[in-house]
């Protein structure tokens, strides 16, 4: 969840009296988590970055329409999901999309139930913060799509559960299914990464 430079509130009731500059700052707090949720989709700066403008285009022409219902920042990750999901629709090169409650197909269902083994030395004292940081971005976006967008919203943009489920169309248990799965995945490809980077 972005940090709110400035009230959001004010700044939408601006926007939506034709201020343009109050439409601006909101697309100067936003626009960084935006394109970082697009990428994290569509896996691809172009196609981020088209979503990115499109997603605050659409934002734009439909500013009247936002009742404040929601957070203005969780009406535009909808948007912006909506957005990077038409993308990878329209790429016929696109993996499938897994069900939700379709079986994890890694093959390694029972290591993911297991608990996590002793990395030994602390990650962070054996990497670095930034390699860290880097192999947690790469195990993220092995995820299977489902999976990868539940975790960016709830994990990382930070939005409720609820949040989550009215953003993706989905139930409060769906999301809470999805998430539990991605965190184990998650937690289990990191296990092995770290296991084979401790030499015996």
């Amino acid at each position: 969840m972005p940090t709110h430079l400035e009230n959001e509130g004010v700044l939408v009731r601006r926007a939506q009296a034709g201020d343009h500059e109050a439409f601006t700052t909101l697309v100067r707090q936003y626009e960084r988590h935006i394109y970082r949720l697009a990428l994290n989709i569509t896996k691809d700066p172009a196609d981020a970055e088209d979503v990115l403008q499109e997603a605050f285009l659409k934002a734009y022409t439909n500013l009247k329409s936002f009742r404040g219902d929601s957070r203005f920042y969780t009406w535009l990750v909808r948007i912006a999901v909506n957005e990077a999901l038409m993308k990878l629709r329209k790429r016929r090169s696109a993996p499938a999309m897994v069900a939700l409650d379709e079986p994890i197909t890694d093959g390694e269902d029972q290591e993911i139930r297991r608990e996590l083994a002793d990395w030994g030395d602390n990650p962070e004292q054996r990497f670095g913060k930034l390699e860290l940081g880097e192999i947690l971005t790469s195990a993220i976006e092995t995820l299977e799509l489902p999976y990868r967008t539940v975790l960016m919203l709830r994990d990382i943009e930070e939005l409720s559960t609820e949040e989550t489920a009215n953003t993706l169309g989905l139930s409060i248990p769906a999301v809470k299914s999805r998430l539990l799965r991605a965190r184990l995945v998650l937690r289990n490809k990191l296990n092995r990464h770290f296991k084979k980077a401790i030499p015996a």
